[in-house]
């Protein structure tokens, strides 16, 4: 996080005695990223946070991975994953996204080494969470929620980027009508801010399209109803699988914190894009990066104002990244006639020159705003396709620059 924050009840000097009414010590938890050299935040609890009572395996949600071979683009239908019985081969089961959570029921479409991209719609409450194997970016697509951590709560709703670190206990609780819709970029590692957009003390710079007044982060503890709780489970994601420990106390039992490390939100909304008289490169549209990876929003916006401007992409070949392009809302023009539409993703791999759909260059000439809202992630290592991604694939939109959308494979597919 780029700024120091400071929430709940502390101690003038750190490590130093903070005690409770009862003369009893508050017990620190120093969160520290980069083997404490990095980024980190001072937790103050009534009680012991390594207090394990028990430790179970646990099987958390499948995750099977094919490689993109054949190499193609794909086009992924995220609101045909809606059924939580629906298998690999696409059959619906029973049951509806009210009895999904949004932890457990996040279904993986694309991941690699570096990063796992899934997709949920779900409207029960979360179990509580850790994910330990690195930061999380929640992006909130329709609906609210209620964010509740060992740092303190806030509120969610349509358009927030969540950013989560490493290792922090946490739920979700979907707080309007189902569906909550939430599309999931889970890092091993970490998630911040561009670089280039932070000056070497870590504020946010001039040209920085946010800044430290569009972060919301906890202001106060989150202690209700905790104080009478006891063996609470926590389900904990980390590199050689999952486990369900279970805790002795509540882990919402923190008085204070303070530090640079900590969970908060952003809306795209609040995101100022850049424009230019001809148009932009991607870059431009960036908001976060994480490892070898990156995180871009194409927002509405004022185009491309040169007389001779052609305000859609020019094709273009992902040299050295596969793109995977989430459409949240408005009218992508770049893309008419492929059956792209809201909750569509598009995987356009390295190896592939891809741009508009034929006509879409003529019909741009002369526009000079757009309506659009995306969210970009660009992978510098191949990404695989999971079960649910393959379930909800739209087979024909490879061929759809080509003036056609095959319902089937073509020959030349089935033997490459």
């Amino acid at each position: 996080m780029p700024y120091y924050r400071s929430v709940g009840r502390i101690p003038r000097k750190r490590h130093t005695q903070f005690r409770r009414p009862d003369g009893g010590l508050y017990a620190e938890e120093l969160m520290g990223a980069e083997g404490f050299t990095a980024d980190s935040a001072l937790l103050y609890h009534e009680h012991l946070p390594t207090a394990i009572v028990n430790s179970q395996p646990y099987a958390g949600p499948p995750e099977t991975r094919t490689p993109n071979l054949p190499l193609k683009p794909r086009h992924l239908r995220t609101h045909e994953l809606d059924f939580p019985g629906l298998d690999p081969h696409g059959e619906a089961g029973k049951g509806s996204t009210a009895e999904v959570d949004p932890i457990t029921g996040r279904r993986p479409l694309l991941a690699n080494s570096d990063v796992r991209l899934s997709y949920c719609a779900a409207g029960a409450p979360s179990p509580l969470y850790r994910n330990a194997t690195g930061d999380e970016c929640v992006y909130i697509e329709n609906g609210t929620a209620r964010f509740e951590s060992v740092f303190g709560g806030f509120e969610l709703g349509q358009g927030d980027y969540l950013i989560v670190p490493a290792s922090t206990t946490y739920r979700l609780v979907p707080t309007g009508v189902p569906p909550l819709r939430t599309y999931v970029i889970e890092a091993t590692g970490h998630i911040g801010p561009a670089r280039r957009y932070l000056t070497a003390r870590g504020q946010f710079t001039e040209h920085s399209p946010y800044c430290e007044r569009d972060l919301r982060g906890p202001v106060e503890p989150l202690r209700a109803d905790v104080e009478d709780c006891e063996d609470v489970e926590v389900l904990v994601r980390h590199r050689q699988g999952w486990t369900r420990l279970t805790y002795a106390h509540h882990p919402f039992d923190v008085v204070g914190w303070d530090g640079c490390l900590y969970p908060y939100a952003v809306n795209v909304a609040d995101f100022e894009p850049l424009t230019g008289r001809v148009h932009q490169p991607p870059p431009v549209h960036q908001i976060f990066e994480g490892p070898n990876f990156v995180v871009c929003n194409f927002v509405p916006r004022k185009v491309d104002y040169h007389p001779l401007a052609i305000p859609v992409p020019y094709n273009h070949a992902n040299v050295d990244s596969d793109e995977v392009m989430f459409y949240c809302a408005g009218s992508y023009a770049a893309r008419s006639g492929s059956g792209i539409g809201q909750g569509s993703i598009s995987l356009h791999p390295a190896g592939f020159t891809h741009g508009p759909q034929p006509g879409s260059v003529e019909r741009a000439l002369g526009v000079e705003h757009v309506d659009e809202l995306a969210v970009m992630v660009d992978t510098f290592r191949p990404l695989d396709l999971c079960d649910a991604g393959l379930a909800c694939e739209d087979a024909g939109y490879a061929w759809t620059w080509a003036g056609r959308h095959l319902s089937r494979p073509a020959a030349a597919d089935q033997t490459g």
